[in-house]
């Protein structure tokens, strides 16, 4: 064994640095599923700033220098306080604000979200179907983004309203029929945030012929 470190020294420190990198500065993040169509599709990989706002211990929760808020739009990765099932989701509203969802439309400190630019297309779903989908520019003040509803299928569009708690987040999905959000686990404390997607770094066509989308390779994730 140490015949072996000592000749494989430059390689050991590789992986040590690389590993340490990895969990303490960048990672990066395959989309395994629809829930944040059609911003992110299954297939993109992204790169996830895991300093965006918090600098952890390596394989901890401890906080060792606080870096930055979260905002409202972020794309962020997270461990779901229901299951630790890794996501990635939107935050849409922040410590202290009121929120709420009447028939899919969107309550941010009692001031209704607007949205315009409507279009209808057909959607694949996990099972192979396609479905009829509506895709809108959701706006609230200045934060802006694509989301879609499914037609005909199931979810919680009305909630609240409420608050959210200090030190926590509401995450929903930009694909709101298909998304196990916060409106299934509940509000995401600061500390369960992993980082800040900001770009996409490779992109396959996983559901179809596995062929690389180069169109979206360094794709950035725009924050409004």
């Amino acid at each position: 064994m140490k015949n072996f470190i000592k000749n494989n020294r430059g390689f050991i420190v590789f992986l040590l640095c690389f590993g340490f990198f990895r969990m303490a500065i960048a990672d990066w993040n395959p989309i395994p599923s629809g829930s944040m169509r059609p911003n992110l599709l299954e297939g993109d990989v992204v790169l996830v700033n895991r300093i965006a706002y918090d600098f952890k211990l390596p394989l901890t929760d401890i906080v060792v220098a606080r870096m930055a808020d979260p905002k409202r739009g972020d794309i962020v990765t997270f461990f779901s306080p229901k299951d630790g099932t890794r996501l990635i989701k939107r935050i849409v509203a922040l410590p202290g604000d009121q929120v709420e969802m009447r028939d899919e439309v969107l309550y941010i400190n009692g001031q209704a979200a607007e949205y315009s630019e409507h279009k209808i297309l057909r959607e694949a779903l996990e099972n192979g179907e396609n479905i009829e989908a509506l895709r809108v520019t959701e706006a609230i003040g200045q934060n802006t983004r694509r989301v879609q509803w499914l037609n005909d299928v199931p979810a919680r569009n009305n909630f609240g309203p409420t608050a959210v708690p200090d030190g926590n987040f509401l995450m929903l999905g930009d694909n709101r029929d298909n998304s196990a959000d916060s409106r299934y686990f509940g509000f995401v404390p600061r500390h369960l945030l992993i980082g800040q997607a900001q770009r996409i770094l490779v992109s396959a066509d996983i559901k179809g012929n596995w062929l690389p989308r180069t169109e979206r390779f360094g794709q950035g994730l725009a924050f409004d």
